[in-house]
């Protein structure tokens, strides 16, 4: 896939907020929803903190986008490093969020194109563009050095 330059740019914007995930012993997970150039939302995974299994970083973004917007319709690009759970991706869809772009795949969870297609499947009432493998490498490597290292 070719990424544009400020597909690149706010991914490391979602590696950042996914650092800042494991310097709180959170799994490293972040997430930014762009529209028009502009951040919406943004947030690190907190479900451990936060005693919230809904508080995952796409989630996050996504609830202070509605909450700025004042709409449940948001639109725009969601930046992820790791491909979207079955929950995120319900709310992505619910969100008409238009595209996503991720960076590393889930092979035991990813609800985009590992284990499930969401975002592409016609029966639902929105799909979206979805673009994976942005930054892989480093997304990667840091969800594999977070399990290392709590091992």
């Amino acid at each position: 896939m070719d990424f544009s330059p400020d597909d690149i740019s706010w991914m490391e914007q979602a590696l950042h907020l996914a650092e800042d995930a494991a310097a709180a012993s959170e799994v490293p997970v972040g997430a930014v929803l762009v529209k028009d150039g502009l951040v919406l939302g943004s947030g690190g995974n907190s479900p451990i903190s936060t005693h919230d299994p809904t508080a995952h970083a796409e989630i996050k973004a996504i609830r202070q986008a509605a909450e700025k917007m004042k709409n449940y319709r948001l639109g725009g690009t969601l930046y992820a490093t790791l491909e979207p759970c079955l929950m995120c991706m319900g709310a992505l869809i619910h969100s008409r969020i238009e595209r996503l772009v991720f960076g590393a795949l889930d092979p035991k969870a990813g609800a985009a194109v590992s284990v499930y297609q969401i975002g592409s499947d016609r029966q639902l009432n929105h799909t979206l563009q979805i673009e994976g493998g942005l930054l892989e490498e480093q997304c990667s490597r840091m969800l594999r050095e977070f399990f290392k290292n709590r091992r």
